[in-house]
């Protein structure tokens, strides 16, 4: 068993990167078998305009952030995707196998290049090609996704089944045909400014996100200033119909306390937020104080950054050679 995660290195992560998935990450170090594979999607970063000196410190802070949630550098191999130039290079032997029907289907393309998809990049048209590849390159059984990105691991199916029909025999198939993991109970955690909104790093106002490099007095300010409503909590989930910030409220409470949502109205049902915001506030800076110390003594020092993800790059480098080798046999490139 073999499981592989990414995520880009486009600036500090926040609650919702955490709880929707970096916690789940440090927790299959020791809930699932196998080795485990985290990455940082900078080949993935360049499919978007992007400041080149922004891009080193981001994919440097997103590393510090990563080990500071628990990534263990000795249990699992974190490393960057450029430092593996396997990946691009399979990306460009797995465009002769994906369609471009498949890739007109995929979601993304549409969203992020918009209305003037004629100026967008041929990188964000390919991206996922490249998903494609870094699932692939080694032998991956199990992708933990959330909704947005099984049409990325589908199409990843496909284009290994593809090329193992094309080009390789049924008893000795280049490509494992990943499985996605769907994990269970996975937080949804939405604007502290709007229940109905995802929380994000692109929204404009930071007052929106608690930032896992968010000191506690800062943690406790948004908190206290995140929007809600007149009415006391519920005894009963129901009662937080039609209330998306204090269903939010209450849902990042239970995911911190990692208890459930009824559980937690249990225990604050006919409070007021004025009562509920500082539990809340003391619960975020017990749990994320601990990460935001290590992530600040790891910051700064590159030297030993760089070093964490030589480290993971070296081993990452010696899983994939065997799989690039073999695609390039079966396609009859000469080397």
């Amino acid at each position: 068993m073999r499981t592989l995660s990414g995520i880009q290195p486009t600036g500090n992560l926040h609650l919702g990167n955490y709880l929707g998935a970096i916690r789940n990450w440090v927790r299959m170090q020791d809930e699932m078998a196998g080795e485990k594979l985290y990455f940082l999607a900078d080949l993935h970063a360049i499919s978007m305009p992007h400041v080149p000196a922004e891009l080193t410190a981001n994919t440097r802070a997103m590393t510090a952030a990563l080990v500071a949630c628990g990534i263990d550098t000795d249990r699992s191999i974190l490393f960057n995707q450029a430092r593996v130039p396997a990946h691009a290079e399979l990306q460009w032997l797995l465009n002769g196998t994906a369609r471009l029907g498949w890739l007109n289907r995929m979601t993304q393309f549409k969203d992020k290049s918009g209305k003037n998809r004629e100026s967008a990049s041929a990188a964000l048209y390919t991206y996922p090609v490249l998903q494609a590849a870094d699932v692939l390159l080694y032998q991956t059984t199990h992708v933990p996704v959330g909704e947005d990105q099984k049409q990325h691991l589908e199409l990843a199916r496909d284009v290994a089944q593809k090329f193992n029909n094309d080009y390789a025999s049924e008893e000795a198939p280049v490509f494992t045909l990943p499985e996605p993991i769907i994990p269970a109970g996975l937080a949804r955690i939405m604007s502290l400014r709007d229940g109905s909104a995802k929380m994000s790093k692109s929204d404009p106002s930071d007052m929106s996100r608690i930032n896992l490099t968010d000191d506690a007095d800062t943690m406790m300010q948004k908190v206290r200033k995140a929007k809600t409503d007149p009415e006391v909590l519920p005894s009963d989930v129901e009662g937080l119909e039609n209330r998306p910030e204090a269903r939010n409220l209450v849902g990042i409470y239970a995911a911190l306390a990692d208890t459930s949502v009824e559980a937690v109205l249990r225990d604050h049902a006919g409070q007021g937020f004025g009562a509920f915001k500082p539990a809340l506030g003391e619960l975020l800076i017990e749990k994320l104080g601990p990460i935001n110390a290590r992530y600040i003594a790891l910051k700064d020092d590159e030297a030993a950054l760089d070093a964490i993800l030589d480290k993971g790059a070296e081993k990452a480098r010696a899983l994939a050679k065997p799989t690039l080798d073999a695609a390039y046999a079966a396609l009859g490139l000469c080397r």
